[in-house]
């Protein structure tokens, strides 16, 4: 585990140094965004208990194994967190994989496991939880969303964007890590879902796979113009 101060707010953990946790702090406590794999659950509360704070909720991103496998073990160890996700993650997590009226008609991708915990409460494009607004972001999963910090311009994008192995949009292969590209279930939404993230003006830009980047609008613009071609 390595912890990383990325702002005042925001606190990146990195595991297996492929994949990341994020906490923001807020004026009540901690919220996480995703949890990773099962063994994340006691890196993400040793941070807190350097941090000084409680933690107060979990954010998920997306229903993918390695954003929500460390779920569980977080919630059994912490159970009176909340859990707020996408209701289209929503259902995912209790197994239904359903797709929603007007969504593109593709298999999903990826591996998407069933949990014990279920969310006390869905979000939806535009939502406040705490600090952070709810941006619906499609594409590498159809529930998918990210999280943009309305006081320091973080974008906190799960895996709507990587960084490691090269910034791209996720369903363009990086092959020094293609997990991401290879795990995206519909592309063309992916790149309509970067160009509204890339319209938010993020001060950084904070991914579920590789460095957050900071002044990231260029290097998100070139990374749409690639996933077009």
């Amino acid at each position: 585990m390595a912890v990383k101060q990325i702002t005042d707010s925001l606190v990146q953990i990195k595991n297996f140094g492929i994949m990341n946790v994020y906490i923001v702090k807020e004026v009540d406590g901690l919220t996480v965004i995703d949890t990773g794999m099962a063994g994340t659950a006691k890196s993400i509360m040793a941070a807190a208990e350097q941090i000084g704070k409680p933690i107060k909720r979990v954010l998920l991103t997306h229903a993918h194994s390695d954003h929500i496998n460390g779920l569980d073990p977080l919630k059994k160890a912490l159970p009176n967190i909340e859990v707020i996700v996408s209701e289209q993650s929503a259902r995912f997590m209790e197994g239904d994989m359903s797709l929603e009226p007007g969504q593109a008609n593709v298999e999903l991708k990826g591996d998407f496991p069933s949990v014990e915990t279920r969310a006390n409460r869905t979000v939806a494009d535009g939502d406040m939880v705490g600090s952070l607004q709810v941006i619906a972001s499609p594409g590498h999963t159809p529930g998918h969303i990210a999280f943009f910090d309305q006081r320091d311009g973080s974008l906190i994008a799960g895996d709507a964007f990587q960084t490691l192995g090269g910034i791209a949009v996720a369903g363009v292969i990086r092959w020094l890590f293609p997990l991401p590209g290879f795990a995206t279930w519909h592309k063309p939404t992916a790149v309509q879902s970067a160009e509204k993230l890339l319209a938010l003006n993020p001060k950084r830009l904070a991914v579920g796979h590789g460095r957050v980047l900071e002044n990231p609008a260029a290097a998100m613009r070139k990374a749409i113009t690639e996933a077009k071609k």
